[in-house]
């Protein structure tokens, strides 16, 4: 089995000044591709002028994560794809312990790495750190991340996992299941994609699987930050397309009600704290999600009935009860 390295660019040269040199070093049984979203920077005469053996694919447009994917991965031969976020250092060996469990494990489709905080090397990354599961109002978490609560990792997750969605920034994924899953909602653009991606998966019955024994350093935020107003707009609206695509019928209205309740109540704590900007993001992100909504309906899969979610709310336990940390909440 051979593994596709495949870095999403968008006017990133510097972070390919930084980190590819570590994965082109530490990659060796795999092939190394930069996929380039259209950029206006000259980050691809960088890579063909300092890495020849990076093999380039030049997307048309900046279709975001979702679509700069789709349209990257077709022209993918290998068996297994990596998808690695261009702010992330990866370590020597990271790749094998993939591969083996990819191959020991045939029922496993999607893997996650062991994902760090590259500014904080002792402490897990916001975007996947332990592996990703979402609540019974359909809130992403991880093991090792509650909402901003970061752990230190001192080992308690040094484990292989089953999962139920993996961090887009270091996401393996069988190439087969990716194309019988038609890959990324390109109406998500960015932010979420991945999650839909996992659960759509998990609905078809695919394993999705944490391995710490494969370790990377994730910057974060490097593309969007936490403080921008549109990763805000994407997250809100995303997360309720996603509910509306892939709750079994029983919860889809109750949940998604309850959670524009719960949205509804994130907007006044914007507004009590005069961050107007992401006020007005939750907004838009619903009237965005109304007009989108029998769309996102006629996505929906005819079974999917499977059970995803963890019984508890994570809203209620971090803010309410004071547990912060993925051991507490269960």
């Amino acid at each position: 089995m051979k593994i596709a390295v495949v870095i999403l660019n968008w006017n990133g040269k510097q972070l390919l000044e930084q980190f590819l040199p570590k994965v082109v070093s530490f990659s060796k049984d795999a092939t190394v591709y930069v996929a380039d979203n259209a950029s206006a920077d000259n980050s691809i005469a960088y890579v063909k002028a300092n890495f020849p053996t990076v093999q380039i694919i030049q997307n048309v447009e900046n279709g975001g994560y979702a679509k700069g994917y789709n349209d990257a991965l077709p022209q993918v031969k290998e068996e297994i794809f990596c998808l690695l976020n261009s702010d992330i250092e990866v370590t020597e060996n990271w790749l094998t312990p993939i591969l083996s469990t990819f191959e020991s494990s045939l029922e496993t489709a999607i893997i996650q790495p062991k994902i760090l905080d590259f500014k904080q090397k002792t402490h897990f990354e916001y975007a996947g750190a332990a592996g990703g599961f979402i609540d019974k109002f359909g809130y992403p978490f991880c093991r090792g991340r509650i909402f901003h609560t970061l752990e230190k990792d001192n080992g308690q997750y040094n484990d292989s996992k089953a999962i139920f969605w993996a961090s887009g920034a270091c996401l393996f994924i069988r190439k087969n299941v990716f194309q019988e899953l038609q890959g990324f909602d390109e109406d998500f653009f960015a932010h979420q994609e991945e999650i839909d991606l996992c659960w759509r998966a998990f609905n078809k019955g695919y394993l999705a699987k944490y391995v710490s024994e494969s370790v990377v350093y994730h910057v974060g935020g490097a593309t969007l930050d936490s403080t921008n107003a549109k990763k805000t707009y994407l997250n809100f609206r995303n997360s309720l397309c996603m509910l509306a695509k892939n709750l079994p019928k029983g919860k889809l209205f109750p949940i998604i009600f309850s959670r524009l309740v719960l949205d509804g109540l994130a907007g006044v704590q914007f507004l009590l704290k005069f961050k107007f900007k992401h006020l007005f993001a939750i907004l838009k992100a619903h009237f965005h999600f109304y007009a989108r909504l029998p769309k996102m309906l006629s996505k929906r899969a005819e079974n999917q009935e499977k059970q995803y979610f963890q019984q508890k709310s994570i809203v209620l336990a971090y803010f309410l009860k004071g547990k912060k940390k993925y051991s507490d909440f269960n």
